[in-house]
């Protein structure tokens, strides 16, 4: 797809996915890569320390919702396609502070499609029909499911939390441009990422950091909310595929195929944990009287509108692009947990100043009379 002497943008390349999107574009694309942060919390640079510098990478730290600076970017750039991971993606967060999910997920979004859309019409027609805009979604936009079915790219929207409802918004957004104007947009919709580079705030470095410290493993309500699990280096694979062979004005939903309740997740962590640092190793829990990390689990407070379960059809990817994970949650979780072991120094600097494993999201629910 990409034209030579071209650039890929990736917003949101210094968090999570982003981060990991950007090393394996370094290996199967030959463009420029341009990543635009605004390095907010989650968003790093210490998730590129080993890329910079690099002779194909431009960093930028900059926020998608300012439209001069994206403006100035797209004109000096020139991008052949954008790629959009640029998002706060954390729940809880959303229920505490719902504005600024709007102001990045749903106006920096938009903003994007303006200034992609402006700068696309100027293009020379021959090399429009290269250009992508793929928008990083979630499956959280669909809302929740029963105990039976998945969600197919049909599936209507229902968000639940703030969160949802931004990407959702989002998602409607880029879909619009595409049948108003044309532009060549793609929207991909994942289950729930896991891997290398993940803020510790969430699920699986949460357990795994805390179970070290002998600290408590809280775990939501009766902890048999499902999601199912993919690990990040195979959504950055089905995201190549999509942006290389993907057809624009659709979407495409990638999930692990591995669903587990959150008990059921927060148990493989544990077994996993006991085999490369057993417990009776741990002095933190030996300082404690604490002879497992079985004893640390915790049930807590469920988190309002809490979604019940989570399940993705990725019928549609396969059959076009080929896609399909190839670690299961077994490997793949074993493979997570390897790397934070390995990576204690990233996690320290990282939680540096922020409120990163204390509970968020529960604050009272208003209803009127």
């Amino acid at each position: 797809m990409s034209k030579p002497n071209s650039s890929i943008i990736v917003t949101g390349g210094a968090g999570f996915i982003g981060a990991n999107f950007v090393r394996l574009l370094l290996s199967r694309s030959t463009a420029d890569l341009v990543i635009i942060d605004k390095l907010t919390y989650a968003g790093n640079m210490l998730n590129l320390q080993s890329l910079l510098p690099h002779d194909r990478v431009t960093f930028i730290q900059a926020d998608i919702a300012d439209r001069v600076s994206m403006s100035r970017i797209f004109a000096e750039q020139r991008p052949q396609a954008i790629v959009n991971f640029a998002a706060e993606s954390h729940v809880d967060r959303s229920i505490d502070s719902p504005i600024s999910f709007l102001e990045t997920n749903t106006v920096g979004t938009f903003v994007l499609l303006e200034e992609a859309r402006h700068y696309w019409r100027g293009l020379p027609h021959e090399h429009q029909q290269y250009f992508r805009f793929l928008q990083v979604s979630t499956d959280e936009v669909y809302g929740t499911l029963g105990a039976e079915g998945l969600f197919s790219e049909e599936t209507s929207y229902a968000p639940n939390s703030p969160y949802a409802a931004s990407k959702a918004a989002a998602d409607h957004f880029v879909r619009a441009y595409f049948h108003t104007y044309a532009l060549p947009t793609i929207i991909t919709n994942c289950s729930n990422n896991y891997g290398p580079f993940q803020f510790p705030e969430k699920l699986i470095p949460l357990m795994l950091l805390n179970a070290l410290e002998a600290k408590p493993l809280p775990i939501y309500g009766d902890g048999q909310h499902v999601r199912d699990w993919l690990y990040v280096e195979d959504h950055c694979e089905g995201l190549w595929l999509v942006l290389t062979n993907g057809q624009p004005g659709t979407k495409y939903n990638l999930g692990g195929q591995h669903e587990q309740t959150n008990l059921e997740l927060v148990n493989t962590i544990i077994h996993i944990l006991e085999e490369l640092v057993p417990a009776s190793h741990n002095q933190r829990l030996l300082d404690q009287s604490i002879t497992t990390y079985e004893q640390l689990k915790s049930f807590v407070t469920d988190r309002p509108g809490h979604d019940r379960r989570y399940a993705i059809d990725t019928t549609k990817i396969k059959s076009e692009l080929g896609w399909k994970p190839k670690y299961d949650l077994m490997d793949g979780v074993r493979r997570t947990v390897q790397w934070y072991l390995d990576h204690q120094e990233w996690c320290q600097a990282v939680q540096v100043n922020q409120d990163t494993r204390v509970r968020l999201g529960l604050q009272s629910v208003v209803r009127n009379a």
